[in-house]
Parts: C-alpha cells; structure tokens; sequence
C-alpha cells in the first residue's frame, strides 16, 4: 500500500526545468506527452520547444540520394504533428516554439538539439519497450536511444498499444 502512494507521491513531484524541449522522432505527440509537458513548464515558468524529425531514409552506396529524403508530404506532417503540440501549450498559457529537423540519426539530433537550445529536460512520447536485440533496430524505439545518450533527463511517456494497434500487431 505505502510503495503506491509513494509512486503516486512521486508522479505528482514536479522537476525543475528552466527550457524544455518536448521531441518527438515523428510519430504524432499524443496529448499526454503536452500534458506532461506543460505541467513542468507551467510550475517553472519554462519555455517548451516543441521539435520533431522528419526521417532521412538512409543512403545509396554511402551517398546522400534526393529519393531518400523526407518527401513535401512528410515535412507537412511533421509541421501539422508540431504545430498541434504547440497550440495546446499555448492554450494552456506555456510560452511555445517549433521546429522540425530531417536527419536519420533521430536520438543523435534530438540530444544535439536539447544541448543547442540550452534545455534542461527532454520530454517524449514512447511505445513499451521492447526486447534488447531487436530495441537498435526499430525506430519507435528512438526515444530509449535519446534517453541513453542525453546528459539531461529524459521523461518518456509509455504509450499502450490501442485496441486496435494490438490486434493489428497479432494478425487478427
């Protein structure tokens, strides 16, 4: 009984924050994630920049290839994913910026982005973590690899699977 009101106690402490960044490595930045993020802001009047990664697919032959870049598309998205996250802030009275980044190293250039901007706290949304061996080799599982590289702490907000997401997952 006394651990649950301990997490509970521990859920509701605030960190103190001068600058957040709340990133996203592209999927969209569920209301969780702001809520979080502008309860930190809003206790310590804190700036939040909102950032996200429009992914970069790889190379050809070790080249940069124009087919591989994020196409008008998936900018947009990643605009739309940012912009939506920033108005919500906004309306809860958090001072907000944006911006959106193309690269294929996403932890790398959200940690670089955190350390530019001077942020104290990275705030992100995250799916369950996955096995060791296959965690390096999934996207959705960026988050854990920012959390491991950043020198400042990183607040991931679990995400479940939906109902929906779950059967998917299991071929039903």
């Amino acid at each position: 009984m006394e651990d649950a009101e301990q997490q509970d106690a521990a859920s509701l402490e605030v960190p103190a924050a001068t600058r957040l960044l709340l990133a996203s490595e592209g999927r969209p930045i569920s209301a969780r994630a702001v809520d979080e993020a502008a309860r930190i802001a809003l206790r310590n009047n804190a700036p939040v920049h909102v950032f996200s990664i429009a992914r970069v697919w790889g190379t050809s032959f070790g080249f940069p290839n124009p087919g591989l870049m994020p196409n008008q598309h998936e900018w947009q998205e990643q605009r739309d994913i940012i912009n939506k996250a920033m108005k919500a802030l906004q309306k809860r009275g958090v001072a907000a910026s944006a911006g959106v980044v193309g690269t294929r190293q996403g932890a790398k250039r959200i940690v670089t982005e955190a350390t530019r901007l001077g942020c104290d706290m990275i705030v992100m949304g995250a799916d369950p973590k996955r096995a060791l061996f296959v965690r390096d080799m999934i996207w959705s599982q960026e988050p854990y690899r920012v959390e491991r590289r950043a020198k400042i702490p990183v607040k991931l907000i679990v995400e479940e699977p939906t109902e929906n997401e779950s059967s998917e997952k299991r071929g039903n």
